[in-house]
């Protein structure tokens, strides 16, 4: 196990200074701090729009034409891929623009979004509308708590759950709570989405696959892999505790590149707050952390955590736990914990 260290994750640089490119945009925007949001979605239209075009057109033919759709999956879907989903996350909680550019945002929604495979519209429903108020538990349609977090054969389930019927459920759950605009935001983004692509099968059948249709089931596989780990370790006594219900991983390269997801607890905590602060929120309440035994692990991101409970190895789990405060006495003690938060777990009758 690991004691607290210094945090190393990103925090705002006050010492930056703005290039004329950054004032034009900042004119637009509401928080500075959010300016490395400008700067990836103009690399994203330099490279990832471009590629993409070029690949439904005739230019290309033969092996030059797999040839560029390598480059295009490689730096669409796995360079800029994460960053992307976790600005996209970070802008569905903070409005970037300022209200006469609210449409900035209407755009990103669909017109980049697809690019990277997420139906317009649909992430902010499912997640604004449903996660952040249910935090995971029974009536969220993406709860992990009846499953076996540490299972292949159940995060097989829990994916094919979600891919044939998340969509539906999210729908049905934000009808009957009568959420009229989400629900209704989400039936034409999903439905629109799916004429759209059926569509361009016309056009280019294997350009619309590769450019379209791959990305929204890679897509929807990296975040229902994301969301099992995220919420892995819950405590079946207590399912509501934002605190045990979740993880935080610190000092990971992955904040880097995606905006500080790691801290997960604390964004569940306080869904609103910028990224940038979420370090030093975090190092506020490490008290709190410590007194419900927070899941907290450093130098590993998701990835590893998942690699590690599906291959049931505890022992690499408990080299990255932080020990905050002394709150496991001993390893075996940690081990034990992290095994039963990962157990399938129902609401206390």
């Amino acid at each position: 196990m690991k004691s607290l260290q210094n945090l190393t994750d990103p925090v705002y640089n006050a010492d930056y200074q703005p290039t004329a490119y950054d004032r034009l945009w900042l004119k637009l925007m509401n928080d500075k701090r959010d300016l490395p949001f400008i700067h990836l979605l103009t690399l994203i239209h330099l490279t990832v729009f471009p590629l993409a075009i070029l690949l439904f057109t005739n230019i290309l033919t033969g092996w030059i034409w797999w040839a560029v759709a390598v480059v295009y999956f490689y730096i669409a879907q796995l360079y800029f891929k994460g960053r992307f989903g976790l600005m996209f996350h970070c802008m569905c909680h903070r409005k970037v623009f300022k209200k006469p550019y609210q449409w900035l945002h209407t755009y990103i929604t669909w017109i980049v979004c697809p690019l990277f495979g997420h139906a317009p519209e649909g992430y902010f429903s499912h997640h604004m509308g449903m996660h952040h108020v249910e935090n995971n538990n029974e009536e969220d349609t993406s709860s992990t708590m009846h499953y076996q977090r540490d299972s292949v054969v159940d995060f097989i389930k829990y994916f094919l759950n979600f891919i044939f019927l998340g969509v539906i459920n999210t729908i049905q759950y934000l009808f009957n709570r009568k959420r009229k605009k989400l629900y209704t935001r989400l039936t034409l983004g999903e439905y629109v989405y799916m004429a759209f692509c059926i569509a361009m099968c016309f056009v280019n059948f294997k350009a619309t696959m590769l450019v379209f249709i791959v990305p929204l089931l890679f897509a929807r596989l990296v975040m229902m892999l994301g969301n099992w780990t995220q919420h892995s370790f819950i405590d079946a006594k207590d399912p509501d505790n934002l605190y045990t219900n979740s993880i935080n991983c610190i000092n990971t390269v992955y904040n880097h590149t995606c905006w500080n997801d790691g801290y997960h607890i604390i964004h569940h905590i306080r869904p609103g707050l910028h990224y940038t602060e979420m370090p030093a929120e975090f190092l506020k309440r490490k008290d709190e952390f410590a007194a419900r035994k927070a899941i907290v692990f450093d130098g590993i991101h998701y990835l590893h955590i998942f690699i590690y409970l599906m291959t049931k190895q505890y022992h690499k789990l408990a080299d990255n736990l932080v020990n905050i405060n002394g709150m496991f006495d001993t390893r075996e003690q940690a081990i034990q914990v992290m095994r039963e938060r990962t157990q399938k777990c129902y609401r206390p009758l």
